[in-house]
């Protein structure tokens, strides 16, 4: 099943009736509604609710709370809300994880909303097999001696079978090399699949990246073919040395690849001739918070390699190589600015 594309768009929830509640009430609240939803759900598991709920007058208020807007949350088309919901698990770690993550959205003060996209976010980490956050690389080799890089800020699945080699791109970047497969005498096909269809390697080493909309592939060694959601039986021949974008439905002209599919995977950020609001763009990839470019200075040229390790010091080479100032209204808030003339 191809993997669906997460919706950014903000959801409102009502804001909490008086003070703030404790943590761990409103932790509880939610793996009570979790506990509640769950296919296997008990006479006796409602009676223990009803119980907590009597137990303290913050209980009750916490559910009430959540009872608001349950239809809301109900509705909300996010799958970490439908598996929180379903009560699927894989890990107690991870589902506690996501508990503490909805938890903190649905009980946050201020009457504050919640982003889709950092929903989605939450349910790839919870279900995927491997995942980094912003700042983090991981480099992973798989059952069949094949090796997975993966970028900052992303996550896949892995399923072998006796049919195939699959591993679902489910946010962010990866780089894979292939190894030649052990447990077929014809070999089973490697497999990368996207929110915009299927890419197949060839005895290949290449990226693949997800961006909203479309999906990314440069090849290095081999070559792959991609085949959109919609266009299965048409697949494109994509060779070392190139790169091509696909919708669901299109295939774009291929063009020779770049330094910078693959260089992340050492540390690096190659930048050639690259405007400054798309370099800044990509470095914010490799941070927590909010990094941003003004519209300004973004016009600004930029070329050199850099080290993703680092940003402060990429940031300070920018302050002495470019006419920018770098606003820090926080160490999570940055601003890259034109300066003053």
């Amino acid at each position: 099943m191809p993997i669906s594309p997460a919706d950014p768009s903000p959801t409102a929830f009502p804001q909490l009736d008086g003070p703030p509640l404790p943590a761990s009430v409103s932790l509880r609240a939610v793996e009570w509604l979790v506990a509640l939803q769950a296919a296997d759900a008990s006479d006796a598991t409602r009676e223990a609710c009803q119980r907590w709920r009597a137990a303290h007058p913050d209980h009750e208020r916490a559910w009430r709370h959540i009872e608001t807007f349950g239809q809301q949350l109900r509705s909300l088309n996010t799958p970490l809300v439908r598996g929180a919901l379903t009560h699927e698990d894989r890990s107690g770690r991870a589902r506690r994880r996501a508990v503490k993550t909805l938890a903190l959205a649905l009980f946050a003060g201020g009457g504050a909303w919640l982003a889709r996209d950092s929903l989605w976010r939450g349910w790839q980490d919870w279900r995927s097999d491997y995942h980094t956050d912003a700042g983090e690389r991981l480099g992973v080799t798989l059952a069949d001696a094949s090796r997975i890089d993966l970028d900052t800020g992303s996550a896949i699945d892995v399923r072998f079978d006796r049919e195939q080699r699959l591993v679902r791109l489910l946010r962010g970047q990866i780089l894979v090399t292939t190894a030649p497969d052990p447990a077929a005498p014809l070999g089973r096909p490697f497999l990368v699949e996207t929110a915009q269809g299927r890419v197949r390697a060839l005895g290949t080493r290449y990226s693949v990246r997800q961006f909203p909309g479309r999906s990314h592939v440069a090849v290095f060694e081999g070559a792959v073919e991609i085949r959109p959601d919609l266009l299965a039986d048409a697949p494109l021949l994509v060779h070392a040395g190139e790169q091509a974008s696909f919708t669901r439905d299109a295939v774009g002209p291929t063009r020779p690849a770049e330094l910078s599919d693959a260089s992340w995977s050492v540390g690096m950020l190659v930048a050639q001739d690259m405007p400054l609001s798309t370099f800044i763009a990509e470095l914010a990839r490799y941070v927590p918070g909010r990094l941003a470019c003004d519209p300004d200075a973004g016009r600004l040229m930029v070329s050199g390699v850099y080290p993703l390790d680092d940003v402060d010091r990429v940031l300070d080479m920018l302050r002495r190589t470019l006419p920018v100032d770098v606003d820090r209204m926080t160490r999570y808030w940055v601003t890259v600015r034109l300066r003053a003339a």
